[in-house]
């Protein structure tokens, strides 16, 4: 029997309860040890959910700052679904209290909070995993395999992108206590680029033989929070002519070692049907995913004129291609979020904590990822001007 784990909840909105209540489900050998949240009825929800799964006698600690999750005795781990500015801090305190972040997504800030995350983890040697689930996506995984195995050739340019209506959820950020509102207020930035950039890198052997070097940014104007307020609230409601910082699409493009590019996109203000818009582009093939389409050299290339009859065909590749993580995951009953990649990049995280090793997705991922939040604010208040990204793993990239 695996040991039981004792874990720890922080931030209990919306995406923190569905981390919970996935815990209380499916991971039974996992003891929930105490809740956060800055709101009490969060908290309070929280132990109520501890108890309705696991029994009445149940009695998490249930407290507002942090810090006291932390001094929990044998405490194993901690899940952090708060705001986007509180994930570093918190994963630094947790790694100082020899405690493992399994940290949700999101931008950096600034660069000196990412460098003290590195160094932090660094000097304590307790991991930290950043929770990107899209790196468990049953395409990307498919597609991290094409490119293993050989059969987009030499990779040039890839793309990706966090195309997603949220007007809704922007502008309702104060009924629902949701941080990304005031974030669009005052910032202007690719402000949640792990999505998209996640498989990409890993695709790219970011951090294991390549990596970015540089990245220059653009925002378009603002118009489309504005529009959406003006029609479903009204002309007269407070921030209907508010001027929010953060421009409707972001444009984002990246140079790497290895010489290829890539290009992210943020598109969040406007109408349209979610996407992540994944390319990925090679000396023998490209992959596009709002068609679903796989044009590979020699085998398709008589039918360049005509490839939108074939638009689908990526499911013709699924026998050949799909990944064995999928292929198990597909024979069990599990009905876990975003159809199965929150289990998957819970599963690996759990399993780094139990054997004590290395998570797949470590700090230097973590901060290379994020750190472009940070870097596209410089550079888009640079009228695009490019900006470095530094090297946080100190030279080991070319040979880790």
């Amino acid at each position: 029997m695996e040991k039981v784990l004792n874990i720890a909840f922080c931030g209990l909105g919306g995406r923190g309860e569905g981390h919970l209540e996935y815990f209380l489900k499916y991971q039974k050998d996992v003891n929930i040890a105490g809740v956060c949240d800055l709101y009490q009825d969060r908290r309070e929800h929280g132990v109520e959910l501890v108890r309705q799964y696991r029994g009445e006698d149940q009695n998490p600690l249930c407290v507002e700052d942090y810090h006291e999750l932390l001094k929990i005795k044998d405490l194993d781990a901690i899940v952090i679904s708060t705001s986007w500015e509180d994930h570093i801090p918190i994963s630094i305190a947790a790694m100082k209290a020899g405690v493992r972040p399994g940290v949700e997504v999101g931008g950096a800030y600034s660069m000196d909070q990412l460098w003290q995350l590195v160094h932090t983890y660094e000097e304590t040697r307790v991991p930290c995993m950043l929770l990107e689930n899209c790196c468990y996506g049953r395409e990307e995984l498919m597609l991290i395999r094409m490119v293993r195995e050989g059969l987009f050739g030499d990779l040039v340019h890839l793309e990706g992108g966090y195309h997603h209506d949220l007007r809704q959820e922007i502008t309702e950020g104060r009924e629902n206590r949701h941080y990304r509102l005031h974030n669009y207020m005052h910032r202007n930035c690719e402000n949640y680029p792990t999505h998209e950039l996640g498989p990409i890198a890993q695709m790219l052997n970011i951090n294991h033989g390549n990596r970015m070097v540089m990245l220059n940014s653009v925002a378009s104007c603002s118009r489309g929070l504005n529009a959406y307020l003006k029609e479903q609230k009204g002309r007269n409601f407070d921030l209907a002519d508010y001027p929010f910082a953060q421009g409707d699409v972001v444009t984002t493009i990246i140079k790497c070692a290895g010489g290829e590019t890539i290009t992210l996109s943020l598109d969040t203000n406007t109408p349209k049907a979610y996407s992540r818009g994944l390319r990925v582009q090679g000396t023998k093939g490209t992959y596009i995913e709002d068609n679903q389409s796989l044009f590979i050299d020699g085998l398709n290339s008589d039918r360049e004129a005509h490839w939108r009859e074939e638009w689908g065909n990526m499911e013709t590749f699924r026998e050949r291609y799909d990944h064995p993580i999928w292929q198990e995951f597909l024979r069990s009953d599990i009905t876990a979020g975003h159809g199965g990649i929150d289990h998957l990049v819970f599963c690996a995280f759990l399993d780094s904590v139990r054997r004590q090793t290395e998570p797949p997705i470590d700090v230097y991922d973590m901060a290379s990822w994020m750190c472009i939040s940070a870097l596209s604010e410089e550079s888009i208040a640079k009228g695009g001007a490019p900006v470095a990204i530094p090297d946080f793993t100190n030279g080991k990239w070319m040979t880790r």
